[in-house]
């Protein structure tokens, strides 16, 4: 008596139905984890704060107003913010073994197979979304993602540019300069930005607030070598120092672009409020430096970034 082939073949296909199912879970469980909310309350806030501010700065149309092509934008970057997470959750991994043991690549929760397969589909999205938007968005976004393979491989081959802070910072901040140019030039393209020097000259005001965050989250008065700190390098003052240059360097072009004194009513009072935001960096300096805490404080910072990213938004909207 002849046996069909159709029951293997069935239990063989629920198999893989099960496995599918069941690294979809865990890489659900990776996100849930690895990408909090906060971080797309951020994605959300600079795409709308960056292409709403070079709109004002380019004498784009205004007032500023969000369209179609904006929420194809923030979509995209969330994605690709994403997607560098899982290279970073990669490319750390002996660092994390050690410093961060629970994180779920380390743990076994997730697998690298896992993340790269995702990696690829949230690399296909993006591009294909871009294209949508112009030619000029699907370059820029296939830049971004090759970069951020290139950094994974940059720290795989050469050491010092995993374990140097400085060179380190050097080499990866590019990555956050492509996300900001692929929002300026798609929104160059789509019209919601002029084509002029101002849209470049905004990646100042970005780059200022991010690096305030990014210093003040790795700066500690304990010299600790086996850990990747900007105070290794600078000292604990030097370090705390460049948290407030790179606030000042934040405020201080965004008042160029903007031309406060030029506005009226709401929209000056909104012009002049990005000074008036230094504050908060100025209390995490003084915690920082008169108390006895051993690490820069990130309250003041984290809320500096959200506070002049929805003034931003508020003074493109109201332009």
């Amino acid at each position: 008596m002849q046996h069909s082939p159709v029951r293997p073949s069935c239990c063989a296909v629920r198999r893989r139905i099960r496995a599918v199912i069941s690294s979809l879970q865990r890489v659900a469980h990776f996100i849930v984890v690895m990408y909090k909310p906060h971080y797309m309350v951020y994605g959300v806030l600079w795409v709308l704060a960056l292409e709403g501010t070079a709109a004002v700065a380019t004498a784009g149309p205004l007032p500023y107003r969000p369209g179609r092509d904006t929420v194809i934008r923030i979509v995209v970057v969330l994605l690709v913010l994403l997607y560098l997470r899982m290279v970073d959750e990669q490319k750390d991994l002996e660092y994390d073994r050690v410093h961060n043991p629970d994180r779920p690549l380390v743990t076994g929760a997730v697998s690298a197979t896992e993340l790269r397969a995702s990696m690829a589909v949230l690399a296909a999205i993006s591009v294909a979304a871009s294209a949508f938007l112009s030619v000029g968005s699907v370059v820029v976004m296939c830049l971004t993602l090759l970069y951020g393979l290139f950094l994974w491989a940059a720290e795989a081959a050469l050491p010092r540019v995993r374990d140097d802070i400085m060179l380190n910072l050097a080499v990866t901040y590019p990555v956050q300069l492509l996300v900001t140019a692929y929002v300026l030039v798609s929104a160059v393209d789509t019209g919601e930005v002029g084509s002029r020097w101002q849209a470049v000259a905004v990646v100042a005001v970005f780059a200022g607030a991010f690096l305030q965050f990014e210093f003040a989250r790795k700066t500690s008065k304990v010299h600790a070598p086996s850990e990747h700190l900007y105070s290794n390098a600078l000292g604990a003052t030097g370090s705390a120092t460049a948290i407030a240059v790179f606030a000042v360097v934040a405020v201080g072009a965004e008042v160029l672009l903007a031309r406060p004194w030029q506005l009226d009513g709401a929209a000056a009072v909104f012009g002049w409020l990005p000074p008036v935001l230094l504050a908060l960096p100025a209390v995490g300096l003084a915690k920082f430096l008169r108390t006895d805490r051993e690490t820069f404080p990130l309250g003041p910072p984290v809320v500096f970034v959200l506070a002049l990213y929805a003034v931003l938004i508020a003074q493109a909207t109201l332009a």
